[in-house]
C-alpha cells in the first residue's frame, strides 16, 4: 500500500505542476481531468503493453480508496478546512447551516432514493428500494473537500460562501449516520429484529453525531491549551496538532463516535482560539503553513485517486443511462432540500431564490460519496450504486465546479 500511495503522490504532484504552469484550472478540476485522460491512455495500452496496464490497476487497487479516504485522508482534510473557518461568521449562519445539514440531508435522501428507484424499474435495472435509499444517503451530503477546494477560486459573497462551507463541513457526518441507519434497515449488518431497528438508529445518531460533536469539542480544547503551553516551540505545536488529528480520529472509531464531525469541531476551536491567542506569532504561522501544505497534498492525492479509480467500473448501458438521469434527480432533490429549509427562515436578501439556486449548483459531491459506495462490497446492488455515484460525482466536480463562478457572476450582475 505504501508503494501505491507513493506513486499516486508523485502523480498528483506532477499533475499539480502541469496545472499550475499551463492549464490554470481550479486544482481539483485540473487533477480530475488529467487523471481521466491518464485512465484513457492506460486503458488503450492494455492490448499493447498488458504488463504496464496490470501494474497501473494494481496501484489503484492496492491503494484501497475507501480505507485511505475514510480512515486517513478525510481526517486531515476536514481538520485543515475547519482550521480556517471563522466561528463568529459561522454563528451568523447557524440556522441555515443546521437545517441544510440535517433536514436537508433527510429530504434529499428520500427524494433521490424514491426517484432513482422509480427510474431504475422503468429501465429494468435491478435496484431494490432500500438500496436506492442507500444511494440517496451517500449522494445527498455535499463534499466539504470538493466544495472548499473549488470555492477558493469562485468569487462568491462571504455570507453565501459560509453557508456552503458550513453545510458541507457538517452534513457529511450527518450523511454517514443516515447511510449507516439505512444500512441497518437493509439487514446487511446482521440486524434482523424489526422491533430493535428504531432503537438502533436512534442510538446510532446519539453516539455518532452528538458524541462526535462533544468529543470534537474536548479534542479542540485539549489541543488548543496544549499548543498554547508550548507556543515558544512552533515545531512541537505542529506535532501536537498532528497528534490531535491522527490519534483523535483513530480513537473516535474505538468509542463509536463520528470522526469527521469531531475533526470539524476540533479544527474550528483550535483555529479560532489560536488566531486570538497567538496573534501573528511564529506558532500560528507555522501551523497555518503546515496545514495548508497538507491540505494541498491530500487534496491532490484524493482527486487523482477519484479519477484513476474509474477503471473499477464495467461499462453497462443501462447503468450509464440511470447515472445520467441520476444527475438530474440529484439536482432537483438538492433544490427542494435547500428550498424547504430555507423557506422556514427569515432572510435579509431581496431574492432568496437566487441564493437557493447557487446553493443548489454549489452543492458538489466528491470522494466521500464514492468511498461510501465502495463500502457496499457485499451488496447485490453495489455495482449499480458505484456506477451511478461515479457519474454524478464526475458531473458535479467537473461541470458544476467549472461553472459555479460564472453562475454567480451571471445571477448577481
Amino acid at each position: 500500500m505504501l508503494q501505491s500511495f507513493s506513486i499516486i503522490f508523485a502523480i498528483a504532484t506532477f499533475f499539480n505542476f502541469v496545472n499550475y504552469k499551463w492549464l490554470k484550472l481550479p486544482t481539483t478540476i485540473g487533477l480530475m481531468l488529467m487523471s481521466l485522460a491518464t485512465v484513457v491512455i492506460i486503458t488503450l495500452s492494455k492490448s499493447i503493453v498488458p504488463g504496464f496496464y496490470m501494474f497501473f490497476c494494481d496501484i489503484v487497487t492496492n491503494s484501497d480508496f475507501r480505507s485511505l479516504l475514510l480512515d486517513g485522508i478525510l481526517s486531515f482534510l476536514l481538520f485543515a478546512g475547519a482550521l480556517h473557518v471563522n466561528i463568529d461568521e459561522l454563528t451568523k449562519e447557524k440556522w441555515p447551516i443546521l437545517l441544510f445539514a440535517t433536514l436537508g440531508v433527510l429530504i434529499s435522501t428520500f427524494i433521490v432514493g424514491g426517484l432513482t428507484y422509480g427510474i431504475a424499474q422503468l429501465i429494468s435495472v435491478d435496484l431494490p428500494f432500500l438500496h436506492a435509499l442507500l444511494f440517496g444517503a451517500l449522494i445527498s451530503p455535499t463534499d466539504p473537500i470538493a466544495v472548499m477546494a473549488i470555492l477558493k477560486k469562485a468569487n462568491i459573497a462571504k455570507s453565501l460562501s459560509i453557508k456552503i462551507e458550513g453545510e458541507s463541513l457538517f452534513n457529511d457526518g450527518i450523511g454517514v449516520v443516515v447511510f449507516s441507519g439505512i444500512l441497518i434497515l437493509t439487514g446487511m449488518e446482521g440486524h434482523h429484529e424489526e422491533g430493535s431497528v428504531g432503537l438502533e438508529i436512534g442510538k446510532l445518531f446519539l453516539e455518532e453525531a452528538i458524541g462526535g460533536i462533544l468529543y470534537g469539542g474536548l479534542l479542540g480544547f485539549i489541543g488548543y491549551h496544549s499548543i498554547k503551553s508550548v507556543k515558544e516551540n512552533p515545531q512541537l505545536a505542529v506535532m501536537i496538532s498532528l497528534a490531535i488529528v491522527l490519534g483523535g480520529y483513530a480513537f473516535a472509531s474505538l468509542i463509536h463516535v463520528s470522526g469527521p464531525l469531531a475533526m470539524v469541531i476540533a479544527g474550528m476551536i483550535i483555529g479560532n482560539k489560536l488566531n486570538i491567542a497567538t496573534n501573528k506569532g511564529a506558532t500560528r504561522k507555522m501551523i497555518n503553513e503546515i496545514w495548508e501544505v497538507l491540505d494541498d497534498v491530500f487534496n491532490g492525492i484524493l482527486f487523482v485517486l477519484i479519477g484513476l479509480a474509474i477503471h473499477l467500473l464495467k461499462f453497462d448501458a443501462n447503468h450509464l443511462i440511470l447515472g445520467v438521469l441520476a444527475i438530474l434527480i440529484v439536482l432537483i432533490s438538492r433544490f427542494i432540500s435547500v428550498f424547504v429549509p430555507y423557506s422556514l427562515l427569515k432572510h435579509v436578501e431581496s431574492s432568496p431564490l437566487k441564493t437557493v439556486t447557487i446553493l443548489t449548483w454549489g452543492g458538489l459531491r466528491g470522494g466521500i460519496s464514492i468511498a461510501l459506495a465502495l463500502s457496499l462490497t457485499d451488496n447485490a446492488s453495489s455495482e449499480v450504486i458505484l456506477y451511478i455515484t461515479y457519474v454524478v460525482v464526475l458531473f458535479s466536480i467537473i461541470i458544476q465546479g467549472l461553472s459555479i463562478g460564472k453562475l454567480v457572476k451571471k445571477i448577481y450582475t
